[in-house]
This record gives C-alpha cells, sequence and structure tokens, in this order.
C-alpha cells in the first residue's frame, strides 16, 4: 500500500471516529450498567428493532457461550424488546428514534459505544438473528478463543455469514420466543458462494448462498455481502466502515493467509429466514432505512408474495462445526 493511499485511510478512520462522536447525542440511556464490566470480560453489540421474539435466545447462546455484557442500541421499537432488554441484569440499553439509514445503518451508534466502553476488550459485534460458531465452539467458550488469539497476537477474527433456512416454506414453521431458531431454519448452502479482494481496505468480499440463488439470480452482483469481521479486540483508535464487513486500520482485514496457508475463521449462523421474516421484510421495505434504496428488501417482499422454498437438492443439514470445516467454509487453523 502506498504512502498517499495509507494517508487517506487513516483521515477516512478518523472521520469516522468524529462522525461516531457526533452521533452520540441521537443515543438516549435507558439503562447503563458498564459498572459491571470486569477488565477481562467478552462483549456483545447489537443493535434492534422489534426483535422481542429471538432476544430471549439470542442472550442465552451467547451467555453460554461467555459474553460478559451485552449493549443494545433500540431503534425505536414497538414490540415491548426494549422494555424486555431493560430489564435484563447484563445488558445496557440505549434508545434513539433517529433515522437507521443516517447512521450508516447503526454502525455509527456501535462505533461510538465501542469507543466509549470497548478499550481493550474483545468485542462481537452480531444482529440478533446471528449465532457465532468457531472451532471447538461445542466444547470451548469464545473467551477460550480470545485467548488463544491474545497469545497469538491476533486482533481480529473473521466469520463468513452462512444463511439458515428451513425445509419448505419459510411459513411453515411457526417460530416460539426462546426457541432455537436452528430447530427451524436447519438447511445451508455448502457451495454456491463467489469471493473477490477488497483492493482499497484488503478485505475478502464474499457473496452468493441462496440470498443471490433465490432473491438475485438475474443480478448475483447485488446479492448481500456475506464476508464479516465481527471478533475484534477493540481499541478507540478503531472503527468499522460498513456493518462489519471491513475495518479500519486495514490490517485488521487481513483475516486471510494471502500465501496459501490457512487461518483459523468462524460463521454466522444467520437465522432470519423463518416465519417472522415476511412481515419483518415489508415493515422494513415499507421504513425504507436499508442501504442502496432497499434494494435488498425489495427483492425479498417481491419474492416472499410467492412463498418461496430456499431449500434445493444440493441443500445441506446443519450437523455441528466440524462438518462445516470439512466443507470448507470454516477452519480451526493451527488452534489445536
Amino acid at each position: 500500500m502506498g504512502v498517499w493511499q495509507s494517508y487517506r485511510l487513516r483521515v477516512r478512520r478518523r472521520a469516522r471516529l468524529v462522525r461516531a462522536i457526533r452521533k452520540r447525542r441521537e443515543l438516549r440511556s435507558i439503562v447503563d450498567r458498564t459498572n459491571q464490566i470486569k477488565p477481562n470480560d467478552l462483549l456483545v453489540f447489537s443493535t434492534q428493532r422489534n426483535e422481542q421474539i429471538r432476544l430471549p435466545y439470542f442472550l442465552e447462546y451467547y451467555r453460554e457461550k461467555g459474553a460478559g455484557h451485552f449493549f443494545f442500541v433500540d431503534n425505536d421499537s414497538t414490540d415491548g424488546s426494549l422494555e424486555y432488554l431493560s430489564e435484563q441484569p447484563d445488558v445496557s440499553v440505549w434508545h434513539t428514534r433517529h433515522s437507521y439509514k443516517k447512521s450508516r445503518f447503526g454502525v455509527d451508534w456501535l462505533n461510538w459505544l465501542q469507543l466509549r466502553y470497548a478499550h481493550n476488550h474483545w468485542c462481537l459485534v452480531v444482529d440478533p438473528d446471528e449465532f457465532f460458531i468457531y472451532p471447538f465452539c461445542d466444547t470451548r467458550p469464545i473467551t477460550a478463543l480470545t485467548d488463544w488469539l491474545d497469545a497469538s497476537s491476533i486482533k481480529s477474527f473473521s466469520a463468513m455469514l452462512l444463511d439458515m433456512y428451513p425445509r419448505g416454506p419459510i411459513t411453515e414453521q411457526p417460530y416460539r420466543a426462546g426457541q432455537d431458531p436452528l430447530e427451524i431454519a436447519c438447511w445451508f448452502d455448502a457451495g454456491n458462494y463467489t469471493m473477490s479482494k477488497n483492493p482499497d481496505y484488503g478485505n475478502l468480499w464474499i457473496q452468493g448462498g441462496p440470498r443471490s440463488r433465490v432473491f438475485f439470480p438475474d443480478n448475483p452482483e447485488l446479492a448481500p455481502a456475506l464476508n464479516k469481521v465481527p471478533l475484534v479486540k477493540w481499541n478507540r483508535r478503531y472503527t468499522y466502515v460498513s456493518s462489519t464487513h471491513m475495518l479500519l486500520p486495514r490490517g485488521l482485514n487481513q483475516v486471510y493467509d494471502e500465501w496459501g496457508g490457512e487461518k483459523a475463521s468462524g460463521l454466522l449462523l444467520h437465522t432470519k429466514f423463518i416465519d417472522t421474516f415476511t412481515a419483518k421484510a415489508e415493515e422494513e421495505l415499507e421504513r425504507k432505512q436499508h442501504y442502496a434504496a432497499s434494494v435488498e428488501y425489495l427483492a425479498y417482499a417481491k419474492r416472499l408474495r410467492d412463498n418461496p422454498e430456499l431449500w434445493c437438492k444440493w441443500s445441506e443439514k446443519y450437523i455441528n462445526w466440524r462438518q462445516l470445516e470439512i466443507l470448507g467454509l470454516m477452519s480451526k487453523g493451527n488452534w489445536a
């Protein structure tokens, strides 16, 4: 990377930090329990709107995986989720009525909270429908992974988004609060992915899976990005640029080995496609608060009216992380 490009990215990073500091005025603290945070706690950050039905299992899952404290930004929910989160003993929650789109889809809000509270902590940034899996996740907490990353002087860890879906129409099996969504959405595409490298930020850009196959069959280049770097040993100088797809400084995006080796990686099991999604897609389309004039939700709403089936004859049923490693979707690298 040349001197000019390095300077340009440094200016861009500082601008993002200044923007996050300004955007703090849009957040109103509802419950602040950050005085409970211990020096080695794993912190989980999330933005949510009307996800009350998902929150009980989301919190249970990450508590079992070793989360020490949760940070939520509630974007003006109307389903009781703000009240539910406020009652949780390990949750700090902020509320905002401001535009999700104008906050760069929540990135500014979470960048501020990480700047303010997360310095020198391992942080996991996930949505309420994303479940982080990693090597040995069936026997080891996330803090075992972060201990190894610390010992290896690794500051960021990648996890591709893996869309999960049911066999049969999405609306066929009703989801209940507290249920593991993988009991319903337990299938995935084992292949059908494309990859390229972003020349500016150095991160991999991955697309494909059922969203490309079903919702963007004629324009796969418009399908959502699946590459993410959700787990980072945070420093107040860091900033996410676009969701958790990429960060600055640029080196945090180097989560792969350019020389043919294999770095450890995980996956985010994405459980969007259950029966709650149809109403959610219509709501988000009406709000028009998503990327690229909500082109993603336009595609969802149009296709969902036909009650499509995402399952196909090449679909694989999820078993465990070892299956996903064998398929080449994640790797334990040299973590033994």
